[in-house]
């Protein structure tokens, strides 16, 4: 029995299903379509390196060398070895097909991409990368969730139907991405290998279901599940079955993955979005061997993540599907400054990211990060770039989502940044190119009891924020409207602590960091 069928027999549509209790009600809903622009069938493939990447290696500031290996000595990727991509930055010597990338223009590195007050927990940065969410907030929804939820409200209820007969969204693996996750359900269906997808028995659980009760309810949601599960597996292997079946093993588990999310959109699965993970990034000990920094832990998985970007979008340019996918790349944190005593890294804060596909804006956006000549050992990267920018920026220029409702989705507003190519706009070249000139700077510097921050604003509101070297936002300089012109604020510098502090000043287009140091009496 077809779930749709079994739904009409069942009146479904007309009964409230109950889950622990709580009354879920089948709604008319207008197409996905209603949502974005009618003509969006955009996809976004997401590549999660768990464990938090050591990103000052993986994306080396050859400007910031010397200070790099008074703290990093034991890991520190020799300078000559990077790959250049420009004049004081080089990639990890293992990266050749991320370069290749961004060689060819499809490629932005954004650097360190974080969130204020980070937290260095595994599982509660994962939360709050996953949900869209500040550090002090707690949301169990995921930002692709909330993003389906706009115009799938009541899925799983009627899902799969006639204007959406496939996955919303697919994790390649055991557990659905909690990216995805919903209020009511993960939007994401999770599968490791479409050749081998199994349909599940259907006949005695569809026939003669009780009464409406709350058990029974309870039953019609699980008999629903199992055959929107079966109703969606054929649909899968279908796709599979027209791009030409079953994939040969590679060698690389992370292009294994992507071979299986390439080999479906080229079978036709409409799907939005796909989430692919790699492990392994929690690189406390033996990051690198310590007579060859240049091998090891971390170049292996850089390696695999390299290799794998490149593989999957060839395959996608290949197949004329170059202009309608994009990649990004994330982990939970990046690793401190100073390297640990057992040639690895510890928990930290901002690292850099990548977006790759042949609509973006290639090339490297951000500063390299500044690495003062003393540091403490808990000290991490500055971030330049909330991560909820990137989500913005990518909802509203690749989903082509309307601003006011992203700013509900991700809570407040962001700036948007320039990473999707302006001939693949749709919203004007306008929003391409905008003007990222802010000016900052403080003197004097190194401070003892105050320092005096100058910046340069045009008519526009900003705000401004004092950071510990560890992420904390301690105080709040500025935050409100301020006219064009150049601006100082004095900032008493008396009771902190000796140590590293990071001024950060933002509008909505623009960010701009700048380390103050603050030194002993």
């Amino acid at each position: 029995m077809k779930r749709r069928t079994f739904l009409q027999a069942s009146s479904m549509a007309a009964v409230p299903v109950l889950i622990n209790g709580i009354p879920v009600n089948a709604v008319a809903r207008n197409s996905f379509l209603d949502f974005v622009s009618p003509d969006n069938d955009k996809i976004l493939v997401l590549i999660q390196m768990s464990g938090g990447n050591d990103g000052l290696n993986m994306v080396l500031p050859i400007d910031q060398y010397s200070n790099l290996d008074k703290h990093r000595n034991k890991i520190l990727i020799k300078e000559s070895f990077g790959i250049k991509l420009r004049d004081g930055l080089a990639l990890h010597p293992s990266m050749t097909g991320v370069k290749s990338l961004y060689d060819n223009g499809g490629l932005k590195l954004i650097q360190s991409v974080g969130y204020p007050n980070q937290n260095r927990s595994h599982f509660r940065s994962t939360d709050i990368w996953t949900s869209g969410s500040s550090a002090e907030q707690f949301e169990v929804t995921g930002w692709l969730g909330r993003f389906y939820m706009e115009n799938h409200a009541s899925y799983p209820s009627g899902y799969p139907n006639a204007d959406n007969p496939d996955p919303l969204a697919i994790t390649i693996g055991s557990l659905v991405s909690q990216t995805c996750q919903g209020k009511v359900a993960n939007f994401s269906l999770a599968i490791n290998d479409p050749s081998t997808l199994g349909l599940l028995p259907e006949g005695a659980l569809a026939a003669n279901l009780p009464s409406n009760t709350n058990y029974a309810n309870e039953l019609r949601y699980i008999v629903s599940t199992l055959l929107q599960t079966n109703d969606y597996s054929e649909v899968i292997k279908q796709a599979n079955t027209n791009a030409g079946g079953s994939i040969p093993a590679s060698g690389n588990a992370l292009l294994d993955r992507l071979n299986i999310v390439a080999q479906l959109i080229k079978g036709g699965l409409k799907t939005k979005v796909y989430v692919v993970n790699i492990g392994g990034f929690d690189t406390h000990a033996n990051q690198c061997d310590p007579d060859d920094h240049e091998i090891g832990t971390q170049a292996d998985l850089l390696k695999q993540l390299s290799d794998a970007m490149a593989g999957f979008q060839d395959q996608m340019s290949k197949a004329g599907f170059g202009k309608k996918v994009i990649g990004m790349t994330f982990s939970e944190f990046g690793r401190r400054i100073k390297a640990n005593d057992s040639t690895g890294t510890d928990h930290g804060t901002a690292a850099p990211l990548f977006v790759f596909g042949e609509c973006i804006d290639g090339g490297i956006l951000g500063n390299n990060p500044t690495i003062n000549d003393t540091v403490t050992n808990d000290e991490g990267v500055a971030m330049q770039y909330d991560f909820r920018s990137i989500y913005a920026s990518l909802l509203i220029d690749w989903f082509e989502v309307s601003p006011s409702v992203v700013s509900q989705m991700l809570f407040k507003d962001f700036q948007k940044l320039p990473i999707i190519s302006g001939s693949c706009l749709s919203t004007g070249i306008e929003d391409v190119n905008r003007d990222f000139a802010l000016r900052l700077d403080n003197y004097p510097n190194p401070a003892l009891d105050y320092t005096i921050i100058h910046f340069e604003t045009k008519n526009e509101f900003i705000r401004m924020s004092l950071f510990d070297s560890i992420g904390s936002e301690l105080k709040v300089l500025f935050s409100g409207k301020i006219n064009e012109g150049a601006h100082q604020i004095r900032l008493d510098t008396s009771e902190l602590p000796v140590g590293n502090y990071v001024i950060r000043i933002s509008n909505d287009q623009a960010q701009k960091t700048k380390i103050l140091s603050k030194f002993e009496r």
